[in-house]
């Protein structure tokens, strides 16, 4: 068995970073079901602009919105406006096809692959 990439939001821009909230990352609810991500799934993501890296899981926000916000401590390493990957892993023992979703500016999905 092993972890094997199953889900990946391509270059999304950080809309939002809350040091407030208790943790986690909020994602537009129309990405996460078009990623083929769950709520409450662990998540790497991984930040263009700044090199950071982390974990946490994912949060549900409002269908349509673009929303990618970092909540937490995870909004000390990653800021509002950068570029980041959010990736899915599954365990499995064979390969497996991820859902990869490539999405604009606005974090609209352009292409899904």
């Amino acid at each position: 068995m092993r972890f094997v990439l199953s889900s990946k939001i391509f270059r999304a821009t950080v809309t939002e970073a809350n040091l407030e909230y208790q943790g986690s990352i909020t994602i537009d609810s129309d990405l996460i079901e078009k990623a083929g991500l769950w709520v409450g799934e662990k998540v790497l993501i991984v930040s263009n602009t700044s090199g950071a890296r982390l974990e946490t899981y994912v949060i549900p926000g409002k269908a349509g919105s673009g929303t990618i916000c970092m909540n937490g401590a995870a909004a000390h390493l990653i800021k509002k406006d950068e570029i980041v990957i959010i990736m899915g892993f599954e365990l499995s023992d064979r390969p497996i096809k991820a859902k990869i979703v490539f999405v604009d500016e606005n974090n609209k999905c352009i292409k899904q692959a």
